[in-house]
């Protein structure tokens, strides 16, 4: 490795909470030559040493758009911060943080550092949980074929076909708004018992995890010795209105919670953004966005 290497930034932990590297996976499940560590101002970096022809600023750029190769980045990055948040408050930076060598990542460390230190110090002893409400869809009526105009082409009159369409409305709403109830008082029972908690846009059809639409998406930061109190907080399947269902995931490393506005475009480091977030990327092993 030289000054001209490019290093990957996985992730930053506390120097006095590691003695040496954090656990990782194995080598072929991460991007690189393999786990290291830069260490600046009571700070490590979790790095990796990744090819040029892949990570140096112009063909990371190109890569981006290939949404496999992406998502297998985004992967690696996951159990790379996963594995080292099982042992030690872990800061993940975010997705394809990229440093020219050791210098870059101590750049890195130094102007980001008070941000990352206040960081660490709020995530110690906290882990986030996703909690998620979806809905069934109502059954409606089957209404016979319409003609271009709307109407049924045959059977039925087009004022039952109105009425149908009515009630099939109305029923909607009312799921709705059932739902939209149970989303308010769910949460402010769980941001009760949650340090801190983050609403995110109800998750995509295409992402969601089971049948029915998702209208609630929220992650929270939960205190380790009040883990149980938030997960018997949490509603259960049968005080659910019928078609309602909650989904809880955890305990992960707070991606969350762990945003910041230090930019270390500046210091020898290019990412995906203009600004730099220390937060990973939504993949189908890690929390849910």
């Amino acid at each position: 490795m030289n000054d001209e290497s490019l290093l990957y930034v996985y992730a930053v932990v506390r120097s006095s909470a590691t003695t040496g590297p954090p656990p990782g996976p194995p080598a072929d499940e991460t991007l690189g030559a393999g786990l290291t560590t830069v260490t600046h101002r009571g700070l490590t970096a979790l790095v990796e040493e990744v090819p040029a022809a892949d990570f140096d600023e112009a063909p990371l750029r190109a890569r981006l758009e290939d949404l496999d190769w992406l998502a297998g980045v985004a992967r690696a990055h996951h159990r790379v911060v996963a594995a080292a948040g099982s042992h030690v408050t872990t800061v993940p930076l975010r997705l394809a943080t990229v440093c020219r060598g050791e210098p870059g990542v101590r750049r890195l460390l130094d102007e980001g550092g008070d941000r990352l230190s206040e960081t660490i110090d709020r995530l110690t002893g906290a882990h986030e949980w996703g909690v998620k409400l979806y809905v069934d869809e109502p059954s409606v009526g089957t209404a016979p074929a319409t003609t271009a105009d709307g109407p049924p082409a045959s059977g039925g009159s087009g004022r039952d076909y109105l009425r149908r369409r009515l009630g099939d409305r109305r029923a909607r709403q009312d799921v709705d708004d059932t739902a939209a109830r149970t989303a308010r008082e769910l949460h402010e029972l769980l941001a009760g018992v949650a340090a801190e908690t983050v609403l995110h846009p109800p998750q995509q059809a295409r992402l969601s995890e089971g049948p029915g639409r998702n209208v609630f998406n929220a992650a929270y930061l939960v205190p380790d010795e009040r883990r149980q109190e938030f997960l018997d907080s949490v509603t259960r399947p049968e005080d659910l209105h019928a078609g309602l269902r909650v989904q809880i995931t955890g305990p992960w490393v707070p991606y969350s919670f762990t945003r910041t506005e230090t930019d270390v475009t500046g210091s020898g480091a290019h990412a995906t953004g203009s600004e730099t977030e220390v937060t990973g990327a939504q993949t189908d092993e890690g929390p849910g966005r």
